[in-house]
């Protein structure tokens, strides 16, 4: 049962070949027999699957169901989960109980699908790795001795290793598409507002943005279908009918435009992933697509910026954080000072210390407009670059990471390389637009993901030209031999 996608596993519910509390059992029963080896859950949340799989049996048998009614999926720990701890991946909410759901949380639960756990992520989804979690790296399930990306980490390797059919994921510079790309599986950002925040605990509000990630674009579909639409407890949340983004996926390609962004593949990208996307591109061409280079001059602009504006909102967000109300306290304080002090020193690790330093200097009085202002008038240029090349293709095509997964410890010690592994992602959250990555092979022995950028919102659009190239190709189908 672990090996079908999550459209499988639906059409397999309402023929009545398995039941939701077989099909739970199945996946509680691979993720206590893996998940010590991967670490990609920090809570599982067994009762509680149990007992949402037999109401969803009574929702099949009386008729009153969806597509994802019976369907097991995580949640990333950083959704709200009422009644299941929440931690972001911080000792500094390791004891904190969700008193309510994310809409995200509360969608899926209306949809009658089963939560399998809370999964493990960067600490308050700070990092490209997994390794900044206080509950330890997760382990790609490719190569334990390579990360699976982030901050998604946790959501990726637990769908790449079969034991979560789909998984939830959030995105701030690509922690949805990098991890999807270093694990072999399929990722979208939708576009900002498209997915509620509400409940989602943010890292830099005016780039976070939820979404699904699963084996297949399809499947990816029907998680969306599941999270998109407006609501009103989110001040972020866009207010437009929510397209049947199913309806479109067997659309013909031809005559679609797609653009190759020269700055995608200069200095810095491993020769086999160039080669790849290029030969992932030559099969749209059969499809019926045309191709032709476009250009994004601001896109070297994107790191500085996002790194401005990212530990910026960083430093806001994480300023409730004072050991008063919620979340860790420290022993014995002497008095509030110090309460905040130790608090907050005990609390956060050393990668989210950084951003948020760093985010209080460029937000300080004298550098606000120096650093904070200016880039969020890049943002703007990268925004314009993205809708002149828009007038132009109908997406755009390229690298979701310069290379594939590395090592543990190999860039944890070195920020700024760190940082860079998400340089063909952070433009498309810094102009709000939506993102996918898909799997288009293998370089030494690891996956390779190709990068899709669409208008804002034109999911629909994306999630066509994704299943289209997975209808002609099995690389969305390759499991790790171990799992």
């Amino acid at each position: 049962m672990h090996n079908k996608t999550i459209a499988e596993l639906a059409q397999g519910l309402h023929q009545k070949q398995f039941s939701s509390l077989e099909l739970t059992t199945h996946f509680l029963q691979r993720i206590q027999e893996h998940n010590k080896r991967l670490n990609a859950f920090v809570t599982i949340t067994d009762e509680l699957a149990l007992a949402q799989a037999k109401e969803a049996d009574d929702r099949l048998s009386s008729g009153q169901s969806n597509t994802l009614t019976g369907i097991p999926i995580a949640q990333k720990d950083i959704f709200c989960t009422q009644g299941v701890r929440t931690s972001c991946g911080s000792k500094m909410l390791d004891n904190f109980i969700a008193p309510y759901n994310a809409t995200v949380v509360e969608r899926f639960n209306q949809a009658g699908a089963v939560m399998l756990g809370k999964l493990n992520m960067d600490e308050f989804a700070m990092g490209s790795s997994n390794e900044t979690s206080y509950y330890g790296p997760v382990k790609n399930p490719w190569d334990v001795g390579a990360v699976p990306g982030g901050s998604s980490g946790g959501s990726a390797a637990a769908v790449a290793s079969r034991i979560a059919p789909g998984a939830t994921g959030t995105d701030t510079g690509g922690s949805i598409r990098q991890p999807a790309a270093f694990c072999g599986i399929t990722g979208l950002k939708p576009t900002y507002g498209l997915v509620s925040r509400w409940g989602m605990i943010a890292f830099a509000s005016s780039l976070d943005q939820g979404g699904p990630m699963a084996r297949t674009a399809e499947d990816c579909a029907l998680m969306l279908q599941t999270m998109a639409g407006f609501d009103e407890k989110d001040s972020t949340s866009v207010n437009r009918p929510v397209a049947d983004f199913s309806a479109t996926l067997n659309d013909s390609l031809q005559g679609l435009r797609i653009g190759l962004p020269k700055e995608f593949f200069g200095e810095g990208l491993d020769h086999d992933i160039a080669k790849l996307i290029h030969e992932a591109v030559a099969e749209y061409e059969k499809l019926g697509a045309t191709v032709k280079e476009v250009s994004l001059p601001n896109m070297n602009l994107s790191g500085p910026a996002y790194y401005v504006v990212a530990p910026a909102e960083c430093s806001s967000n994480l300023a409730r954080f004072d050991g008063v109300r919620y979340g860790h306290r420290c022993e014995n304080p002497k008095d509030l000072a110090d309460l905040y002090t130790r608090s907050r020193g005990e609390g956060f690790g050393a990668e989210v210390k950084r951003r948020i330093l760093i985010g209080t200097y460029v937000l300080s009085a004298g550098y606000y407009d120096a650093y904070y202002l200016k880039a969020q008038k890049i943002r703007r240029l990268i925004s314009d670059d993205f809708k002149q090349a828009f007038q132009e293709v109908d997406v755009i095509m390229g690298p979701t990471s310069p290379s594939v997964a590395f090592r543990f410890g190999e860039k944890s010690a070195d920020p700024i390389s760190m940082y860079l592994s998400d340089i063909y992602t952070i433009a498309v959250n810094l102009a709000g637009l939506p993102g996918m990555s898909l799997p288009v092979g293998f370089s030494k022995n690891l996956p390779v993901g190709m990068q899709i950028i669409g208008d804002y919102f034109s999911e629909s659009r994306l999630l066509n030209v994704a299943h289209e190239y997975q209808q002609v190709t099995g690389w969305h189908d390759k499991a790790p031999a171990e799992f």
